[in-house]
């Protein structure tokens, strides 16, 4: 007799459903926070390798291990459509290597605290494009939690100073760069959400570095950067430890865990806890590198953490997750 597999959506009870959609969120801000570890191995790794080289290094170690977990879900790429494609490379390019690049030429051409300002806006981007094509609802108070959010982010950078003299230095080229770059991260976490609704979280974290390898290459080839990997044995093995702390801790670990936490998370919703980013690289560089955290920064940690707390209690408010058994 001929077996038949039939897949079956059960809805998980309320407070099952509440405690997945809890737990998700902690598991973005954790994944957000560990991109914040990245200064640690980047510092001594700028020393012998340009950022392009650093980033294309990490790749490549990272898809020794993607390799193997896209051969095992293979089948996940059968029904893979146009819109499933580009949301991929949408993650994998725009939210990775064009936004970086972005961010960075606006830095350079234009009035970096404009740039830095502007780039705050990233959870806006995010939250109009969930609604639009995620069709998200949003927690209560939500526009009131994003201000407060901001504002927190606002402290973290510049303080209770104003950073910016006159309007003629925001309209420029360099804060067209800085929206571009903040448009691009806020898409890729809504892009993030819709594909992490159809495959694997596993499948998912490995194309966004497979699929950014062909780029990082091309983008490494044009800069002509000379490699200066250090022969003395000392130096090297720095490097090399660095480079491999660099890529499975803020590189795949973060991503493994943020798109996990992702599956039950609005995109709306991930975008404010991705803020746990910059609290965290504020608290490294004072443990580490001795910058001192000011007033307006503890203040900016208060405002975030408030903001993060009430969402994760409103979290329960999701809409039902479905299950699919097999």
């Amino acid at each position: 007799m001929e077996n038949v597999s039939v897949g079956v959506k059960i809805k998980p009870s309320r407070p099952l459903q509440a405690t997945r959609s809890k737990s998700g969120f902690w598991l973005v801000v954790l994944g957000a926070a560990l991109w914040g570890a990245d200064p640690l191995f980047r510092i001594i790794l700028l020393k012998s390798l340009t950022s392009a080289q650093i980033v294309l290094l990490e790749h490549i170690i990272i898809a020794l291990i993607a390799i193997p977990v896209m051969w095992k879900n293979r089948q996940e790429l059968r029904g893979l459509g146009w819109k499933q494609a580009g949301a991929l490379l949408f993650i994998s390019w725009g939210g990775s290597a064009i936004a970086t690049i972005l961010f960075t030429m606006g830095l350079v051409n234009g009035n970096p605290n404009a740039v830095l300002l502007l780039q705050k806006l990233q959870p806006l981007f995010a939250i109009v494009l969930a609604r639009m094509l995620l069709k998200e609802r949003l927690p209560r108070h939500f526009s009131w939690l994003v201000i407060i959010a901001v504002a927190g982010t606002y402290l973290l950078t510049f303080g209770f100073t104003l950073p910016l003299g006159h309007w003629s230095e925001i309209v420029q080229v360099g804060s067209l760069l800085s929206l571009g770059a903040a448009a691009l991260w806020g898409g890729s976490t809504v892009m993030g959400r819709l594909m992490v609704g159809q495959m694997k979280y596993e499948t998912v974290t490995s194309l966004r570095f497979l699929l950014a390898l062909p780029l990082l290459f091309a983008i490494t080839w044009n800069e002509g950067a000379a490699w200066n990997i250090p022969t003395e044995s000392g130096a090297f093995a720095a490097v090399s430890l660095n480079l491999l702390g660099q890529a499975l801790l803020p590189g795949l670990l973060s991503l493994l865990v943020y798109y996990k936490g992702l599956t039950t998370t609005k995109a709306s919703v991930a975008t404010l806890a991705e803020l746990s980013f910059p609290m965290v690289g504020v608290l490294i560089n004072w443990i580490a590198l001795q910058e001192m955290v000011t007033l307006a920064q503890a203040f900016g940690f208060i405002l975030i953490w408030t903001t993060l707390f009430i969402i994760s209690r409103q979290s329960q408010e999701s809409p039902d997750v479905a299950i699919k058994s097999s």
